[in-house]
């Protein structure tokens, strides 16, 4: 009886993954994501940024709780786990303990803007030194695909088997708004415009940075919209995202539905933690 062929399992290094939990667990890099999620994708182009440009643990990862909260397992650094919603909080008390530190927070839209909306505005407003990734794939992934604060309006859910109702909210404007000093919208689709914002915020930047990140969710939201193949979301994705540029001459009726991307605001304030120690040292006489 003629032997089958054998042949080799190829399982080539991965060159950005030496730092990731799941990279030195096993020898490569592997997610725990649903097929398609573009949650693996983002925390791919973080950890690249990260090697390219010689990042250490004076960047601690802040990681809320959602479907995203195996993100993890391939992130590099040190990685911190918070409360629902409460990412922002735990890296405003580190930031004002240690202002060396940059916190780069992960959260949802779930838990930012909605149990978190408070932590999110007074961050921003108050100028804290830090870096939020708001992975925005407009459902609550983790629970069942309920609708989320940024489900666009008459597209479905579990909790809106007729279409949401509500206006969602667009945390880019509402980031501006309160205050912060770098605001950028990047999606799954722009992965070399997204590395350069992130880039730009955590090394050039100082104050509150928002990216918000426009992503995939084949599970819930895709499923739920006619959406059940992940080419299928991503391509939603890209074909109705647009610059800035191009939405000036829009009206509002035609940017329905629109996914806006750019770099929407990059200035410079006071940052919350330096104003803290120009008190220290003004009460201390120095």
């Amino acid at each position: 009886m003629a032997l089958l062929p054998t042949y080799t399992i190829e399982k080539p290094d991965h060159p950005y993954g030496k730092n990731t939990f799941t990279g030195l667990l096993s020898g490569h890099t592997f997610n725990l994501f649903c097929r398609g999620c573009g949650y693996g994708t983002i925390a791919h182009l973080f950890t690249r940024v990260w090697e390219d440009n010689g990042l250490d643990l004076n960047y601690p990862n802040i990681v809320g709780v959602g479907c995203y909260s195996m993100i993890p397992l391939v992130l590099p650094g040190h990685k911190n786990m918070a409360l629902h919603g409460r990412g922002i909080a735990v890296a405003t008390g580190l930031k004002l303990a240690n202002p060396d530190l940059k916190p780069i927070v992960w959260e949802g839209d779930g838990d930012a803007l909605a149990i978190g909306t408070n932590h999110f505005v007074h961050a921003c407003r108050r100028n804290v030194d830090m870096v939020v990734f708001l992975l925005n794939n407009k459902t609550y992934g983790m629970t069942g695909g309920q609708l989320a604060p940024t489900t666009p309006e008459h597209y479905k859910a579990t909790t809106a088997p007729y279409g949401m109702l509500e206006r969602p909210f667009d945390p880019v404007k509402l980031a501006i708004s309160a205050g912060a000093t770098y605001v950028a919208r990047w999606t799954t689709a722009h992965p070399r415009q997204l590395m350069k914002a992130m880039k730009t915020a955590i090394l050039d930047h100082k104050g509150f940075a928002l990216i918000d990140i426009v992503s995939q969710c084949v599970t819930y939201f895709g499923r739920k919209n006619k959406m059940a193949e992940p080419i299928e979301i991503f391509r939603w994705i890209k074909n109705n995202s647009i610059t800035i540029k191009k939405a000036e001459g829009m009206s509002e009726e035609e940017l329905k539905d629109k996914i806006v991307v750019g770099e929407f605001l990059n200035i410079k304030k006071p940052e919350l933690s330096e104003k803290h120690i120009e008190l220290i040292k003004k009460i201390r006489g120095l």
